[in-house]
């Protein structure tokens, strides 16, 4: 789900290691799947026992997914994703949302945990008027996403596309550095393209949690890196925010039957911009 590894580290391409555990096995888990391990599970047991909401968080970071999947494809004609941070296939994922809006729709999934990319090639089939490729990639190096030549086969960057940051910028560490990331990869995107941004936040934990929060992160124990709102909000700079702006992600849109969380309980600031 996140196209980077624990604290940081690149696991891409040096093959799995079930000792280690992983942001998208860890997430996979938390939503119920089995495509994870035991590390995987003890990290997300113990994120859990210190924030009991946080599964509430990932299923409402998956609804918000869909919801704005759809509206990209439903409202704003788009026919084109850049999914980065991928995850291991669930129900619903970003090509089975446009595609059964659109089948014409084109789907690039990038993400660099091997395990997903197996899943992924293995799980992920797409409708006979699309296309669904992948590449194995790490999203703090978009120079290597935006020069694979799979994403250029698959994609025309003459025409919009909607680039999807799903629950993935909170792996990148250090104040302000997501925001150039983001930057970099909307340069290269044509105007009438769209940015959907999901992350993680503390704003709305008491005193108390937000400094064991910080504990947690500088002994390793987590590896998610919160940003509050404003910090969040600069990511769609320059951008054409859509009706409601960046809101927990809870509130983007919702549809009945989606789960209702409170802003404690989901703890994921959400948006979706148009490059003018």
């Amino acid at each position: 789900m996140d196209g980077i590894g624990r604290n940081g580290t690149e696991t891409g391409r040096s093959g799995i290691d079930s000792s280690v555990p992983h942001p998208a096995r860890r997430y996979n888990y938390w939503l119920g799947g089995k495509d994870n391990f035991a590390a995987d599970r003890a990290s997300g047991d113990e994120l859990e026992a210190a924030f009991p909401n946080v599964r509430k968080g990932a299923l409402a970071n998956r609804a918000l997914l869909q919801r704005a999947t759809r509206f990209l494809a439903a409202e704003a004609g788009i026919r084109q994703f850049l999914d980065i941070g991928t995850g291991l296939p669930t129900a619903d994922n970003t090509h089975e949302v446009a595609q059964a809006v659109a089948p014409e729709s084109r789907i690039v999934y990038v993400d660099n945990d091997p395990l997903v990319m197996t899943h992924a090639r293995a799980l992920l089939t797409t409708s006979p008027e699309g296309r669904t490729a992948y590449i194995e990639a790490d999203l703090r190096d978009p120079e290597s996403i935006l020069a694979d030549p799979t994403l250029r086969g698959t994609l025309d960057f003459d025409r919009p596309i909607g680039l999807m940051l799903i629950a993935v910028l909170h792996f990148v560490h250090g104040h302000g550095a997501a925001r150039p990331i983001v930057r970099r990869l909307l340069d290269e995107l044509p105007s009438g393209s769209y940015l959907v941004a999901t992350h993680a936040t503390s704003d709305f934990g008491t005193p108390e949690q937000q400094a064991l929060y910080q504990r947690m992160v500088e002994e390793g124990k987590s590896d998610v890196w919160t940003r509050p709102r404003d910090e969040v909000a600069a990511l769609f700079d320059d951008l054409e925010l859509v009706e409601p702006g960046v809101v927990p992600a809870s509130e983007w849109r919702p549809q009945p039957g989606d789960p209702q969380f409170a802003h404690n309980e989901v703890n994921v600031w959400a948006g979706v911009g148009r490059k003018p």
